[in-house]
């Protein structure tokens, strides 16, 4: 069968798992009155909750004698480890472009990928149906962008189509308002050339993604670059160097079709499959016949900007909510989660409870440590740090840069553009985006990023879009101010009173309401001035036989402010944690005791 390998490359929320479903549906994949959750792609729970996706999935359609496997890739930075492997697979790209919104930074992100391996683009402008979509205006700034990315004349030469996912139309001009995305199918079967792969050479294989399966093991999935495969085969995987890693047999061959992923007879070259029977074997490995020694080229991945340390829970309440508490199996989740994921690096500290975990960016860690408290683990996290790196040849301390484009409503252009050039920011681009909207274009230290996000929203009445993307290494840009507040600390363990609670309103924001468990140096909200302060929630009202007129009035407290974990992430300072178990978060101090505390504190300022 005539075979196509295509990835959809978009930036979050620009339709590209919506138009996945609308082409399987009108290839046939599903009967018609098969009942599909909407985002079919989007399996894992997080990724239905949060309307993102995280895991680049693979399926495939028939389209009139061509067998189309279809790559469905994230459109965030943080998870661009899965990107950047995925494109190896495939011959071809469909890049989507919001019609109103045209090409954002992680369009950027991922078209530089693809056009540095060669890749041929189809570029679909999605979402014509917009009240405010200008979709040729948006085909010239992809034209300008390809051009600002080193496109060669072949791939300048791209076809557009214009379309609407949601609805399952595609067309050549932007106004025909309906029909099927036949166009779309005959431009991938007609532009994208089929895969290169020699049928009689020795199988090889390049492993791009790994998963774990209950029943199967480890199952490792990538395009067959040449030969083919049959189950009980005998193979052996290759490291990027040419070592072995393990020799084995392959147990099961699945082959993605449709929805679902079946079992096969026979791998062929060009198509993408996934095989069973071998146990460490990773990403970025090549699976091949005994008598290959050769590995094949596998993509750099980019490297971690972020790391948090995670521990054991400390706190009194460890082990109350969660069943996963020591740090052997904390060890366990992580080292299994690195396996798969490349773009997480796990190494041990010097306590051996506690684990520094780097990665892309804060939503990447975020979604690891929400899977894990969904899985019965307590944790204990770190407040985020950037790493640093040397310059080899000047020797001199550099750190990771964002590039951050902010739209805006003009009339908080202004706190946005001060706020982010406190943080070490320097603004390259301002124009107007129509609609009494500004983007700016910033470059950012990734210090200056951390908790910056919940004061954008703030600052900007929640109107404000913030995209972020690494940019590079440079310089170090300086000191970043911190937090400027300090926070109020429970100085006794028990249920927090509301009687207590309306007594402290006026110190600060608090962060609990009454009937909550509280630990001492638990932080149960803001300070309004700079310093911390220890404060009793838990003092009852005096019961006399006195009464005064007014003195019994119902206790009426103003709603705490209630934080998401990436929230709680980005607040923590560095002499606190955040406590995670499945049923609660709490910010705490690093050190309980108030003696403690203070004994660090006067070492701190001894130097």
């Amino acid at each position: 069968m005539d075979l196509r390998n295509i990835a959809i490359i978009a930036h979050v929320d620009h339709g590209k798992t919506t138009l996945v479903d609308n082409m399987m549906r009108q290839s046939g994949a599903f009967r018609d009155n098969q009942k599909v959750a909407e985002r079919v792609m989007d399996s894992g729970e997080l990724e239905r909750e949060r309307g993102i996706t995280i895991l680049a999935k693979c399926t495939s359609v028939e389209w009139h004698g061509t067998r189309v496997n279809i790559v469905d890739t994230p459109g965030h930075a943080d998870f661009g480890g899965e990107v950047e492997r995925i494109l190896s697979m495939v011959d071809g790209v469909v890049l989507l472009v919001d019609a109103a919104e045209g090409p954002m930074p992680q369009t950027k992100f991922v078209t530089s990928k693809a056009l540095g391996l060669g890749l041929k683009p189809i570029v679909v402008v999605n979402k014509v149906d917009k009240p405010d979509a200008r979709p040729f205006e948006v085909q010239d700034e992809v034209f300008d962008l390809f051009t600002a990315l080193d496109a060669n004349d072949e791939q300048l030469d791209f076809p557009t189509l214009f379309a609407s996912g949601r609805d399952g139309w595609a067309a050549l001009e932007p106004d025909a308002g309906g029909g099927d995305l036949e166009p779309l199918f005959d431009c991938i079967v007609r532009h994208v050339a089929p895969p290169v792969a020699d049928p009689d050479g020795p199988f090889r294989m390049l492993v791009t993604t790994i998963e774990a399966d209950p029943y199967l093991g480890r199952l490792l999935t990538g395009r067959i670059f040449s030969g083919a495969v049959k189950p009980n085969q005998a193979i052996k995987a290759l490291r990027a160097d040419g070592s072995v890693v393990e020799q084995g047999r392959v147990q099961k061959i699945l082959a993605f079709r449709d929805v679902k992923r079946e079992a096969i007879d026979y791998g062929a070259a060009g198509d993408i499959v996934a095989i069973s029977g071998l146990a460490k074997a990773t990403v970025a490995d090549t699976l091949c016949v005994t008598e290959v020694d050769e590995p094949l080229s596998a993509q750099p991945v980019d490297p971690p900007t972020l790391a948090m340390t995670f521990s054991v829970n400390t706190s009194p309440y460890a082990g109350q909510d969660g069943d996963k508490v020591t740090s052997r199996m904390i060890r366990e989740r992580l080292l299994r989660e690195a396996e798969g994921n490349v773009a997480i690096r796990i190494t041990e500290t010097e306590s051996k409870d506690a684990f520094d975990v780097a990665g892309r960016g804060e939503l990447q860690l975020g979604v690891l440590i929400e899977q894990m408290r969904r899985e019965g683990y307590e944790l204990s996290i770190s407040r985020p740090r950037v790493l640093f790196r040397e310059d080899p040849e000047t020797g001199e301390r550099t750190e990771p840069l964002e590039d951050v484009i902010v739209d805006v409503d003009e009339e908080f252009s202004g706190i946005v553009v001060e706020a982010l050039s406190v943080r070490k920011g320097r603004m390259t681009e301002m124009k107007q985006a129509g609609g009494g909207k500004v983007r700016l274009s910033f470059i950012v230290p990734s210090r200056g990023l951390i908790g910056y996000h919940g004061e954008f929203l703030t600052e900007t009445r929640g109107t404000g879009v913030m995209n972020r993307m690494f940019h590079g290494y440079a310089p170090y840009q300086g000191p970043v101010p911190g937090r400027r507040n300090g926070v109020l600390i429970s100085n006794a363990t028990g249920k927090s009173v509301a009687y207590a609670l309306g007594g402290l309103e006026g110190r600060g924001e608090l962060f609990i309401g009454g009937g909550v468990p509280v630990y001492e140096g638990m932080i149960i909200g803001e300070h309004s001035r700079e310093n911390d302060l220890e404060v009793n929630p838990l003092k009852s009202k005096q019961l006399t036989n006195f009464r005064a007129a007014g003195s019994d009035e119902a206790i009426r407290l103003t709603p705490p402010r209630r934080m998401s974990l990436e929230d709680a992430i980005a607040y923590v300072a560095d002499d606190e944690l955040l406590e995670v178990t499945p049923a609660s978060l709490r910010l705490r101090k690093r050190l309980l005791d108030p003696h403690e505390r203070k004994k660090a504190e006067r070492k701190k300022d001894a130097g």
